[in-house]
């Protein structure tokens, strides 16, 4: 083959792929699943939005982010405060605040009754906060097992939190009995469908950023100071700010990952954003493929998958299944699953020389 079309074809083939997932996602997905179906691949679909950003922090940054879960918590509740608030009306409140306390609400609820204000919150809350903890950590130079620790507990720090503020927040059983989205009926399968649409275009649209970052300068540095932190100083970079920017680019998505989440499943709760939650997304970047650019998503939707399908067959021990499937992989595919044609590919051509 011409080596001109080889490389146009290899350097459009991601184009190729992020195409063909919409497809599948927007096109094929609505058309042949039920509605029950459709509702659980977009809460699959939330997940994968999360798992791209960790991807990115932990694929090419080296980061391993295992604290996903409190970005993904801060936009869902964001998301969530509003929804109660559009349920209860211009002037009430939400009806948990009635039911566990003296029937007022907290001064920081009040702008969520804004739409406007709710989507920029479901950015700019996760991005302040990766800001001010990635320069805390990212400047003191803390890395590996250390910074994968911090980040866990953080995790559970938050859930904690969300536990004991039942007044607040509705503790452990969360926000939910959502019945509207921005003014649409949630009751309607038309408008559960259009929430569907819009959490799977969000979806390719962070899988377009990623793809741009990858080819960008700012991905060369990013894998230069994941495998050469001191050289990429010397030649006068600061990687404190390269890994910064990764670690508050994943944050964002994973909490549009929540915000979307909320509608979609009806429910937020700590057990949504605690330790173990932001374990089953590392999970799934590390059974697609960490370092690939659809790894992340396509491995996050098949543990999304696994996880319903073998709760509903095993309630009580689906999870020593998904335990199991995450020690193969990492055992015989390091790579991930989507690294399986290249491994095939290289093991023919061993056999053949």
């Amino acid at each position: 083959m011409n080596p001109r079309l080889t490389a146009l074809v290899r350097g459009a083939a991601p184009l190729i792929a992020i195409a063909a997932l919409a497809v599948l996602l927007l096109v094929v997905a609505p058309a042949t699943l039920s509605s029950f179906r459709l509702n659980n691949l977009g809460k699959y679909i939330c997940w994968a939005i999360a798992a791209v950003g960790i991807g990115l922090a932990w694929g090419r940054g080296g980061m391993l982010v295992m604290g996903q879960g409190v970005f993904f918590g801060l936009g869902g509740y964001a998301m969530a405060m509003h929804l109660k608030l559009e349920a209860a009306g211009p002037e009430g409140i939400p009806d948990f605040m009635t039911l566990y306390g003296n029937g007022t609400m907290p001064g920081f609820w009040e702008p969520f009754r804004s739409g406007a204000f709710t989507l920029v919150a479901i950015l700019v809350l996760p991005a302040v906060a990766a800001t001010i903890l990635g320069w805390a950590i990212f400047k003191r130079r803390v890395k590996g097992a250390y910074f994968a620790i911090l980040t866990q507990a953080l995790a559970v720090v938050f859930a904690t939190l969300l536990i004991a503020t039942i007044q607040e927040t509705g503790g452990f059983n969360g926000l939910n009995q959502f019945t509207s989205f921005f003014g649409y009926n949630l009751y309607d399968p038309v408008n559960k469908r259009m929430v569907y649409s819009i959490a799977a275009g969000l979806l390719i649209a962070c899988l377009l950023v990623v793809w741009q970052l990858y080819r960008s300068r700012f991905g060369e540095l990013l894998v230069a100071t994941r495998d050469a932190e001191e050289r990429v100083r010397f030649l006068g970079h600061d990687p404190a700010n390269i890994k910064l920017v990764a670690f508050v680019v994943a944050a964002m998505m994973a909490s549009v990952g929540g915000a979307m989440f909320a509608p979609i499943a009806g429910i937020i709760s700590p057990s949504d954003v605690d330790a173990t939650a932001s374990i089953f997304l590392i999970a799934g970047v590390a059974l697609g493929g960490r370092a690939l650019l659809l790894g992340p998503a396509l491995g996050a939707l098949t543990v999304g998958y696994g996880r319903t399908t073998l709760s509903e067959t095993f309630p009580t021990q689906w999870t020593y299944f998904l335990g199991l499937l995450f020690v193969v992989v990492i055992l015989l595919l390091p790579r991930g699953v989507g690294d399986l044609p290249r491994t095939l590919r290289s093991a023919l051509k061993r056999s053949t020389a």
